[in-house]
């Protein structure tokens, strides 16, 4: 079984007793009352480049990166660095991730002048999710079109617009942007990590980026490591960038994000 194969199976193991009906109607008041001024898509629309700084304890990938880090604290960071959104993992058994801190974090960011939009970075399968996601003031949700069916991509999109959040559609290959197409996406992540084997290549954003359509905002995802890396991927077309390990792991997170941010 490939990695991301076995996680999906744990997931949807995970949240079997939280599953129940989620009304849209529902969705839709609670979307209105928890709304902020700044969308997701927003966020990342007309910089030169957009950064979107993730908080991320683990990873299957590189084991432990910031073990026991505290997400408020982490979020005070990005958002004097001037990150422009945050990814939060709320996965607990693969990425030390928790939905609490997705709670904390909008809780301290809304007590800020700034206000920047967060993302819930989960494996999502089920409304109960996106209802969950909206009750702790994520402005946008994460769909890893390699996971789910078009009829799990379709109710989740509704799901998300019932409540007034966006989508970032993950995809890794041709034939998942092709996949996501169809469901008129506003935001698309090429992530340069093969899912199932955790390898690494920014050839992928190099590849598929350019296949997107300009009306859609570019993230590129994974492998971000250093100013140049990001630089390289925007020449690519990537309107923002996802990075999370080398923000983790940075003595000097202003000076990252600005630099990834300012180059000529």
């Amino acid at each position: 079984m490939d990695k991301l194969a076995e996680i999906m199976d744990w997931k949807r193991r995970e949240i079997s007793s939280l599953i129940r009906p989620v009304n849209l109607n529902d969705l839709e008041k609670i979307g209105q009352r928890m709304q902020t001024d700044l969308s997701f898509k927003e966020a990342l629309a007309g910089n030169d480049l957009s950064v979107i700084a993730e908080i991320k304890r683990k990873s299957p990938s590189a084991g432990n990166i910031a073990e026991g880090a505290s997400a408020i604290e982490q979020a005070r960071t990005y958002l004097n660095a001037n990150a422009d959104a945050l990814s939060i993992l709320t996965d607990k058994k693969y990425f030390g991730g928790k939905l609490e801190d997705l709670w904390d974090v909008n809780d301290f960011l809304s007590n800020h002048k700034r206000k920047i939009p967060t993302l819930r970075k989960d494996f999502m399968l089920h409304p109960v999710q996106v209802l969950e996601a909206l009750e702790a003031g994520a402005r946008a949700i994460l769909l890893i079109v390699r996971a789910l069916s078009n009829d799990e991509l379709k109710i989740l999109r509704e799901a998300a617009d019932a409540g007034g959040i966006d989508c970032l559609y993950e995809i890794h290959e041709m034939k998942e942007l092709e996949q996501a197409l169809r469901h008129e996406p506003k935001i698309i992540g090429v992530n340069n990590r093969d899912l199932t084997r955790f390898v690494t290549d920014l050839k992928i954003s190099e590849n598929l980026i350019p296949q997107i359509p300009d009306s859609i905002i570019k993230v590129s995802e994974s492998g971000i490591f250093e100013a140049k890396d990001a630089w390289t991927v925007r020449e690519f077309g990537a309107d923002a960038v996802l990075c999370g390990e080398a923000l983790m792991k940075s003595e000097d997170v202003e000076f990252l994000i600005h630099v990834m941010k300012e180059k000529d």
